[in-house]
């Protein structure tokens, strides 16, 4: 898992992290994100989280009958991950189709007849207007088995920073900033890895002063993973 560091939350920043990439880039919907899609090179999946994430609000706030059959309607799509998480993409799609297919036009339907019924300014006709202006993107992910239903995984990992932000509050400097993200990359690399980050930066640190410059990436936590199960998180 890469991390990349900025010193602002601009547009330009993700344009140029991702200058050579090509493929599928799972995002929420950031404005900032909006120039990477344009070119053609990058396709856009959208985060059905973050949709939820809104109807969950306002359920809990308001307990709103479209909101609570909204979020019921989207609990079914995780349902259905739920059931084939880990089988090949190819068996994914096919599943996704026979079984989420329906499950998304219904809901389409669905919040395209609500929003008809609510005040344009209101906040629920607002969580469905987030929801129908990505539906292409929130769809993507039923057409090809490798893409996610969310992109939970990476928002889980960003926690870690969030609670940096709230503890030593910045960086100091810019170059402070992109030696943390790279301390993140390695930490989140080695908890993919079921590596325990404390021990596994010991190992390291252990080791890097005598070890060859030209074979460093022995000590990446994949190839640590895969010679030293001590340094494994505790079952």
């Amino acid at each position: 898992m890469l991390f990349r560091y900025s010193p602002d939350r601009k547009g330009e920043h993700p344009c140029a992290h991702l200058r050579s990439f090509s493929g599928v880039l799972h995002a929420d919907g950031y404005a900032g994100f909006d120039q990477l899609y344009r070119p053609g090179k990058i396709t856009e999946a959208a985060c059905w989280a973050h949709v939820r994430r809104k109807f969950f609000d306002i359920h809990a706030a308001t307990t709103s009958p479209i909101a609570a059959e909204t979020l019921e309607r989207i609990g079914a799509l995780y349902a259905l991950e739920a059931d084939i998480r880990g089988r090949a993409p190819d068996e994914r799609c096919a599943q996704r189709h026979a079984r989420a297919g329906p499950l998304l036009d219904q809901l389409h339907e669905w919040l395209l007849a609500s929003v008809a019924k609510l005040s344009k300014k209101s906040e629920l006709a607002g969580a469905i207007r987030y929801a129908l202006t990505r539906w292409s993107a929130l769809t993507r992910y039923r057409d090809d088995g490798r893409i996610e239903i969310d992109n939970n995984a990476a928002e889980r990992a960003l926690r870690t920073v969030a609670l940096g932000r709230k503890n030593y509050l910045f960086a100091g400097a810019d170059s402070g900033g992109e030696r943390a993200a790279a301390i993140y990359s390695l930490i989140a690399s080695a908890k993919l890895n079921d590596l325990d980050p404390q021990t596994y930066l010991r190992f390291v640190l252990e080791r890097i002063a005598e070890h060859p410059i030209n074979r460093v990436d022995e000590l990446l936590p994949w190839k640590v993973a895969a010679i030293e199960p001590a340094v494994r998180l505790a079952a």
